[in-house]
């Protein structure tokens, strides 16, 4: 995964745009992770909008960490403090962070292991706040028409409700709240094909190569010139 996102560094911003649904989501974390004035670690930062944005605006102080190297450096280019480093192997000691924060990260991972690294590395009444999309909506994720596999492959990725609440509750992390938060979206022909032809989802690395070319090819007769859509989160709020 570390080489996908490489290669997605230069345009991720470009293709994951910070709109008012991306605020909407950054609201919901902030709420649920008391996060002003605390100190933070979000893990799989990216390029480092979710850091900056908790600095500047709830004058939090944030670490961050991510697996691929380019996107630590476009995280750096923001004036995040951020490293190279993995979600199962976090560099810090035991108890320093107020919060940690995990969006869009729990289906690239491994979950007990880094669940356990986020337990240990938070302080007491410490929170643990992750965002992640809801499997219970894969059947109708808007290109999984093209590619059959998509739902199946998905579901074996992302934690339902249920289990995330166990995972983190093994982990050590207590009084689970989870809350869902259904987005309507607008999608144009051009947009969707880009995003395909580019592998935007690390769920187009997983797919086979026959499937991937026939999906693309059917998107490309099929799509019309807009279309709606909708996007599931799952937002998980757990105590160290």
């Amino acid at each position: 995964m570390s080489a996908g996102f490489d290669g997605l560094a230069a345009r991720y911003d470009e293709l994951r745009p910070v709109d008012g649904q991306w605020w909407e989501v950054y609201e919901s974390i902030v709420r649920l992770g008391k996060l002003g004035g605390q100190r933070v670690l979000e893990v799989g930062c990216g390029t480092g909008r979710l850091a900056r944005a908790l600095e500047d605006l709830q004058l939090a102080r944030v670490w961050a960490v991510d697996v691929s190297p380019a996107m630590v450096e476009r995280a750096k280019e923001l004036g995040v403090n951020a490293r190279v480093a993995r979600a199962e192997a976090l560099p810090f000691r035991a108890g320093w962070f107020d919060a940690v924060v995990m969006r869009m990260v729990l289906h690239l991972v491994d979950r007990p292991r880094a669940l356990e690294q986020a337990a240990r590395v938070l302080g007491p009444q410490g929170r643990a706040v992750i965002a992640t999309e809801d499997p219970a909506s894969f059947d109708d994720v808007w290109f999984a028409r093209f590619f059959p596999s998509v739902p199946e492959i998905e579901r074996a990725r992302f934690p339902s409700r249920e289990a995330l609440t166990e995972e983190l509750a093994a982990a050590g992390l207590g009084l689970v709240r989870i809350e869902g938060l259904r987005q309507g979206r607008m999608m144009t022909r051009e947009r969707a094909l880009d995003v395909i032809r580019s592998k935007a989802f690390s769920t187009f690395d997983l797919l086979a190569p026959e499937e991937y070319d026939h999906g693309l090819r059917r998107a490309e007769a099929e799509l019309p010139e807009q279309f709606e859509y909708h996007f599931d989160w799952l937002l998980a709020v757990a105590c160290g």
